[in-house]
């Protein structure tokens, strides 16, 4: 990466007052009120505009998104919107559309929503986060998005693994381990995945990007919305192993079916996914670690104890995975039988 690109990736020059020109230039005359919101990929920002109403300003983090994929996400958004799902879909610019740029820095901006994120999923919220998902894929089915990755053991896995493991990202005594239970997963992931249909999901669907108040229970964030497997939206909002979870996500998949099949078959891929996710996610705050946002706020990363509970939570994925889907894990290899020569430091043979 460049000076320069490094810089923009920063978004060192995003001041308060290059957000609040970039509100303007939506037809928007503002007060000088800009509050930075919690992300980390973007940059985003609440701006008041001058009738005292607001908006949230959107910066996309340069380099990682072509303008062709944002374009769907927005495109994936407005066709969710007009169907009536409680999203949070892009206001358009004068003249059109809902993408601009400042500085080599895309940005869209949309309306403010109150509310916060539930503590916790019950029996009630699970129905209706299922009812919202099966509704999301029932949209998501329509049509493709070219440009928008596929959720694979290729990009998830191999190229963050080669990535990390080029770099040195990993302990040198934990490579080999880390590195054998990924390939695994990733080997798993490919066999199990195999004819499983792939469309568009959110794809980030975890408890943070919901939205409650009053009663709507409101869809946020589609920055990672994917090519993939219905079944990683479930597993998101629900994704812990013991039995009250699977007891939600009978829950979660009652209020599905009420708008869409669901393939019982795909939960096999839950473990798989949660594999790659561990992988991905470890590798994009290695990338972003130039960033000073991440060391503030990973200040774990990179440790031997951060690393050694990566290396056990894969491998217990791993096991989990072979579990659910009835494949017995693999002999160990035999250890060599002992010698003389290993009890006894000095043993010299022929002795």
């Amino acid at each position: 990466m460049s000076e320069a690109a490094a810089a923009t990736d920063l978004f060192v020059g995003l001041t308060p007052d290059r957000v609040l020109e970039a509100v303007e230039a939506a037809g928007l005359a503002t007060n000088p009120v800009c509050y930075a919101l919690n992300a980390y990929e973007n940059r985003v920002y609440e701006v008041e505009l001058a009738d005292r109403s607001r908006v949230i300003a959107k910066f996309y983090r340069p380099t990682r998104w072509s303008e062709e994929q944002i374009l769907e996400e927005h495109a994936f958004l407005a066709e969710l919107a007009a169907d009536e799902l409680p999203v949070c879909d892009f206001r358009p610019f004068p003249g059109g559309g809902t993408l601009r740029s400042i500085d080599d820095i895309f940005y869209a901006l949309s309306d403010r929503r109150g509310g916060r994120a539930p503590d916790e999923l019950d029996d009630e919220l699970a129905v209706r986060v299922g009812m919202l998902a099966a509704r999301i894929h029932n949209v998501g089915a329509r049509s493709d998005a070219l440009h928008r990755p596929r959720l694979t053991s290729e990009g998830f896995v191999h190229k963050n693994l080669e990535w990390m493991l080029e770099r040195g990202t990993l302990p040198g005594h934990l490579a080999e381990r880390y590195a054998a239970a990924a390939r695994a997963i990733a080997g798993l992931y490919d066999q199990l995945s195999a004819g499983v249909p792939f469309q568009r999901i959110h794809g980030d669907l975890h408890r943070s990007n919901l939205l409650l108040r009053d009663e709507l229970l409101r869809v946020l964030d589609f920055d990672d919305m994917v090519i993939g497997p219905p079944v990683q939206d479930l597993w998101l909002a629900l994704p812990g192993r013991d039995a009250e979870a699977r007891r939600l996500r009978e829950s979660f998949l009652e209020g599905y079916e009420r708008f869409r099949q669901f393939d019982r078959s795909s939960l096999r891929l839950i473990e798989p996914l949660r594999g790659l996710r561990i992988v991905s996610y470890s590798a994009w705050i290695a990338r972003r670690w130039h960033d000073p946002f991440f060391p503030r706020a990973f200040q774990e990363f990179g440790t031997e104890g951060y690393w050694l509970g990566e290396v056990r939570e894969l491998e217990e994925t791993l096991a989990a995975a072979r579990s659910d889907a009835g494949i017995a894990p693999p002999e160990p290899e035999p250890a060599e039988a002992l010698t003389n020569a290993d009890y006894f430091w000095d043993w010299e043979e022929g002795r």
